[in-house]
């Protein structure tokens, strides 16, 4: 009876390393849980810079046709001593001219733009490693 209860009361043996295992699994699961939310992340941004690169370029071309600022510019290549003699109002009628709505809307989509490609070839080989992942769970 001593023998039966001692055998009942000895918990079984757990294979080495196996608790190394299941923390380095957990590990790895939190680290997919994060790219993927980076990878939505990157896709949404790229998506969003991709889809109003056109609009954003289209304005800025058509208020810099509108704009005064070729005029003043291809006027100062072709008269080149009155520029030098006039330059500071020149420039002030330059700058006045400009159109800064469509400069920083077009500089912020190209931002953004730039900044989603950079972190994708900062991330590449966690995201393409997180892709391939899923893949393979996936049966492909």
């Amino acid at each position: 009876m001593a023998k039966i209860s001692q055998q009942i009361i000895q918990s079984p043996q757990v294979p080495a390393g196996l608790f190394d295992k299941i923390i380095c699994a957990i590990k790895l699961e939190q680290e997919f849980k994060k790219t993927k939310e980076l990878l939505l992340m990157f896709a949404s941004l790229l998506l969003i810079s991709m889809a109003s690169m056109p609009f954003s370029f289209a304005y800025f071309f058509s208020q810099m046709q509108e704009s005064a600022i070729l005029y003043f510019i291809s006027t100062a290549m072709q008269n080149v001593n009155i520029f030098f003699v006039v330059w500071q109002d020149f420039l002030l009628s330059i700058l006045e001219s400009l159109p800064l709505m469509s400069i920083f809307l077009f500089s912020l989509n190209l931002a953004l733009f730039v900044f989603t490609v950079r972190l994708f070839l900062y991330k590449k080989g966690l995201l393409l490693k997180y892709l391939s992942s899923q893949l393979k769970s996936y049966g492909f």
